[in-house]
């Protein structure tokens, strides 16, 4: 059974910083494209920030550009979102995803395992 666990939210003032981490367990997803996702209350879930099998190739939302970093560790099955000089509006519910092809997109539906979310809240 495939399993995405994310972990590393909570709550964090303004200007704060958090690192999420999403561990895959079930099968190995070296060769996988992984993002990070979000939705906020009242709004569809969107993209954060993906990376390609090799994590050479990463795209950014616009809002969290300069602000997030997105990396893996495949020997550990693992990928991070470092988020730095939080703001009020980055408040959501963050999602791990995986693609079963190498090559990144920003479309949801080309992530076919999803972890359960966790909550980040950024107070002002």
């Amino acid at each position: 059974q495939v399993q995405l666990v994310e972990s590393g939210g909570g709550l964090v003032q303004a200007g704060g910083s958090l690192r999420l981490s999403c561990t895959a367990s079930g099968r190995t997803f070296s060769g996988s494209a992984m993002g990070w996702f979000r939705q906020a209350p009242g709004k569809e879930r969107g993209h954060v920030a993906v990376l390609d099998w090799s994590g050479g190739n990463t795209y950014y939302a616009d809002s969290v550009k300069g602000r997030f970093t997105i990396s893996r560790d495949n020997a550990k099955n693992t990928v991070y979102l470092q988020m730095n000089s939080l703001k009020p509006e980055d408040t959501a519910v963050y999602y791990c995803a995986a693609s079963t092809r190498p090559i990144s997109t920003t479309t949801l539906t080309d992530y076919a395992y999803w972890g359960q979310g966790t909550q980040v809240t950024v107070s002002s």
